[in-house]
């Protein structure tokens, strides 16, 4: 008989790594027969199977509050103290009428006790299963000590006690190796490694009648070579190696396309890209107002395409990013069967590159070998063909459903003796 997950976030909406991961750890296990059920402060799902609490946002005022006064310095003030307990409090009983309201048998915390954007939803968490008992994946993406802007605090006993807690009844998920090994050495305890996945087994849908004009509607010609930068504007991304890439393939039909807007970290970044492609005489195309995380038009009458209507029609992507938590656009781009130019990230080179892909490979700069490779997957349709399809038989052994599946029975297995059902 299947059982009834609780997934526990901040948010559940939009394209986040959190929830397209957890929807993909929904979908694999309802194909197990268990159902599934969100509690979260911001939602897309299904509202009949949701309990969505404002509280819970990292975007309310009152946990921006608290945040303003526990990083960045030292000691905290009695006040926040008390506001944090009472906020934990309110948010715990709201968990208990989540778990009655859906009689749910296991809770799935999806990095809400990693990452503390919400110290007040992790100690309710915390606090939950420590008084009912109800066992518990933890699935992290984010842990705190991974991001400087959290290694000055006012909370380093919620941060001990709560991201994440050291119980019985919880098993630990993680998306990378170095995340696994910092965990054991961090906390004591042990977790399984589930990276991130695709439906591997199932290949992406044609371009349909709605995103077949995507090049024309983003002004590239016929004959334009398709560059896709599929990344917000942040500085990690590492966007100014696309340029120089661009640059040193000195082909006018080359054209760099950026996906996301900027402004989740400022504008500078965009604004030195842009003096950046200036110099090197790089046509640069940002197209994050004609991109949406669903399908519409804007005020103008215009189409708003998704990232997966774009990826159909790319004829190579880049991917550069100096640090990554695991990284979706990588498996996206090898779904689509797109070569990709990578730059090798920490997790990358540990968790990712002895898998045995084939890719144009860049270790921090841009180098002529590299530039070659390039020209080569862009212009030998043959050598491209063999590529991809390598890339995607690859990815299928090691980031598939099947994958994730595979893991997913193991933990429930060992938290709650469950199994699957034999078939005849």
């Amino acid at each position: 008989m299947g059982k009834r997950f609780g997934f526990i976030s901040t948010r559940f909406a939009g394209t986040d790594g959190v929830s397209l991961e957890s929807a993909k750890w929904a979908e694999v296990l309802w194909n197990d027969r268990h159902e599934s059920f969100w509690y979260c402060g911001l939602s897309d799902r299904d509202p009949g199977a949701t309990l969505c609490v404002p509280e819970a946002h990292f975007g309310h005022p009152e946990v921006q509050w608290i945040n303003q006064r526990i990083w960045g310095r030292r000691r905290r003030d009695p006040l926040v103290s008390r506001r944090i307990r009472d906020m934990a409090g309110y948010l715990k009983e709201t968990l208990y009428e989540f778990a009655d309201r859906f009689q749910l048998d296991i809770i799935v915390p999806q990095n809400a006790l990693t990452i503390p954007m919400h110290v007040p939803l992790a100690v309710a968490i915390t606090e939950f299963m420590m008084e009912s008992g109800m066992p518990a994946i933890a699935h992290h993406h984010d842990f705190y000590w991974e991001r400087v802007r959290f290694s000055i605090n006012a909370v380093p006993d919620y941060l001990d006690m709560a991201f994440p807690p050291r119980l019985p009844n919880m098993a630990h998920a993680v998306i990378n190796a170095a995340a696994q090994e910092q965990l054991s050495l961090r906390k004591g305890v042990g977790s399984v490694l589930i990276p991130n996945v695709f439906d591997f087994d199932n290949h992406p849908p044609p371009p349909d009648a709605y995103s077949a004009d995507v090049r024309e509607e983003i002004g590239l010609g016929k004959d334009d070579i398709f560059i896709l930068q599929p990344t917000r504007i942040v500085p990690r991304k590492g966007i100014e190696h696309a340029v120089k890439l661009v640059s040193m393939l000195r082909n006018p039909r080359c054209k760099l396309v950026i996906s996301h807007e900027a402004g989740d970290e400022g504008y500078e970044y965009k604004h030195m890209i842009e003096e950046l492609a200036r110099e090197e005489g790089v046509d640069i195309r940002f197209i994050g107002d004609r991109v949406s995380e669903v399908r519409q038009f804007d005020s103008e009458g215009r189409k708003l395409f998704t990232l997966w209507d774009l990826y159909p029609h790319a004829d190579l992507v880049t991917y550069p990013s100096t640090y990554e938590g695991f990284g979706n656009a990588l498996l996206e781009a090898l779904y689509f069967k797109k070569p990709v130019v990578i730059n090798r990230y920490n997790i990358f080179v540990e968790d990712i590159e002895p898998k045995g892909f084939n890719l144009a490979v860049i270790d921090g700069f841009i180098t002529r070998e590299v530039v070659r490779k390039v020209e080569r997957l862009l212009n030998d349709y043959a050598y491209r063909t063999d590529v991809v399809e390598h890339n995607y038989k690859v990815a299928n052994r090691y980031y598939s459903y099947t994958t994730l599946r595979r893991n997913l029975r193991m933990l429930l297995n060992s938290l709650t003796g469950w199994r699957p059902a034999r078939t005849r």
